[in-house]
């Protein structure tokens, strides 16, 4: 009875995922199969996987070693030893199970090695060494090789980030578009988590995987990469040159400095304190910002379960419930209570704007400060390379003057992060109908809240009544917050 054996290719490296290098050895590997008289039981693929670094698992290979170890497979055909192992460890395993069925069998396309013998093994140490050692250069190699197209400002070859066409250098106008809406929703309050469920519906952001989960973090870098204004990167570090600054790649930007800036200090501002200054997902617009006029517990929406579609009766309305800790003795249906607050939030913003209205080329106040401090750090690090000031020296004082800019940095995004949210908020927002064609209750929330620290909700008393305007009182957030 002919041998059942497995046929396992590999390939490290498939830029255009048409499998055509794992295809090649499959074909080599099958007719090494016919000449030796086996027949194949299946065919593992790992491919677009590295055997060398120690993060990436192959699931395939472990499959693998699984059926051999149930008995499922007699042994193992490879186009060559280095498709199966580059880590010294991986082989070991194999031998353990070659150790264990003394009648498994092993070929490969390109030598003799035969895992099955003491003297095979023994070659098959040699060789996965040298092939470990040669990841081990390659990788040294790419490594620098990496590090000065970085210092250069040049892109590494790898696929382009989301937002720029395949050259890495030219923007994509739709991408643009996509990421300048989710950054100017992120500073009008939207969550990233709210971002993510929409371009994943859409398939927006994260076209290799098309409608795949996108992660939180996935979505968060496309939206703070410190590229998207022309910086450029290494090891998730904003790379400086010699004189200490920033390296400008050689690509088409999409932020300025000061863009960026706001949304990274918006997005920071966030993970800190996740409820300050930022609406959570509700279903009901004034969930969290009502209260109760009687015990100034926080009024939240409830449904009216005997609407029904075509009824005058409302949707839902605003309770003071016991459960929450109130009162349980105030309630207002919720369409007019929101239409009178929006109505109120709209006209008050357009009075302040019209009185205070932020002019576009308003600038931070210490902008000439940081440049101060930045100029101080590049003429240090200036005088270290030339020898004028020995390293120690230069040591003593930059980590003060380092942290000194990152705090100033970090203050001048808030800046424009207020500014850009402010300017987000007065923008296009003019009636009742605009208010509510708001993609999300997030941003509406943020709309309030600009103006708003919280409307009371005061009593009725007993009986049907016409709904009063006066019970409802918003309460204004003062001018200088």
């Amino acid at each position: 009875m002919p041998r059942k054996v497995a046929v396992y290719t590999r390939i490290s490296r498939d830029d255009e995922g048409e499998g055509l290098g794992v295809n090649r050895q499959r074909e080599d590997c099958e007719r090494l199969v016919d000449l030796r008289g086996w027949t194949i039981a299946k065919i593992y693929e790992d491919n677009d996987l590295s055997a060398f670094k120690r993060n990436v698992r192959r699931p395939d290979f472990e499959l693998m070693l699984s059926d051999l170890s149930d008995g499922l497979i007699d042994g193992i055909v490879a186009y060559d030893l280095d498709r199966l192992a580059r880590q010294p460890r991986d082989l070991e395993r194999l031998i353990d199970l070659y150790d264990d069925r003394k009648r498994l069998v092993f070929s490969t396309v390109t030598n003799d090695v035969n895992l099955a013998t003491a003297d095979g093994r023994t070659m098959a140490r040699v060789m996965v060494a040298f092939a470990n050692k040669s990841s081990h250069d390659t990788s040294r190699r790419l490594k620098r090789k990496h590090l000065e197209l970085a210092q250069q400002g040049k892109s590494n070859g790898g696929p382009a980030p989301y937002g720029w066409q395949k050259d890495g250098k030219k923007v994509d106008p739709e991408a643009k578009k996509h990421i300048r809406e989710a950054q100017k929703q992120i500073l009008a309050g939207v969550r990233i988590g709210t971002i993510r469920t929409r371009w994943q519906a859409e398939g927006t952001g994260n076209p290799r995987q098309g409608t795949k989960r996108m992660a939180h973090h996935h979505v968060e870098h496309i939206l703070t990469n410190p590229r998207l204004c022309g910086f450029r990167t290494y090891h998730g570090e904003i790379l400086h040159d010699d004189e200490g600054q920033p390296v400008i790649g050689d690509w088409e930007t999409i932020n300025t400095v000061e863009e960026l800036e706001a949304v990274c200090a918006a997005v920071a501002e966030r993970k800190r304190n996740p409820s300050r200054g930022q609406p959570l997902a509700r279903k009901y617009l004034l969930s969290g910002i009502a209260r109760c006029g009687l015990c100034h517990a926080k009024i939240r929406g409830q449904p009216n379960r005997k609407w029904k579609p075509g009824s005058k009766a409302s949707k839902y309305s605003y309770q003071c419930s016991v459960v929450n800790g109130g009162c349980g003795k105030v309630g207002r249906v919720g369409e007019p209570v929101e239409d009178l607050i929006i109505d109120l939030v709209l006209e008050e913003q357009r009075k302040t704007a019209a009185a205070n209205a932020t002019p576009h080329e308003a600038r931070w106040p210490k902008e000439a400060e940081l440049e101060a401090v930045e100029a101080d750090i590049t003429e240090l690090t200036r005088a270290a390379k030339d020898r004028q000031i020995t390293v120690s020296s230069l040591l003593q004082v930059l980590p003060d003057l380092e942290r000194q800019r990152d705090e100033l940095k970090l203050e001048r995004g808030r800046f424009y992060r207020e500014l850009k949210r402010v300017e987000s908020v007065h923008s296009d927002i003019r009636t009742r109908e605009e208010f509510r064609a708001l993609p999300t209750i997030e941003e509406q929330q943020a709309i309030l809240l600009h103006s708003l620290l919280a409307v009371a909700v005061h009593p009725a008393g007993r009986g049907a009544r016409k709904f009063d305007p006066d019970l409802i009182e918003p309460l204004w957030r003062p001018t200088n917050q």
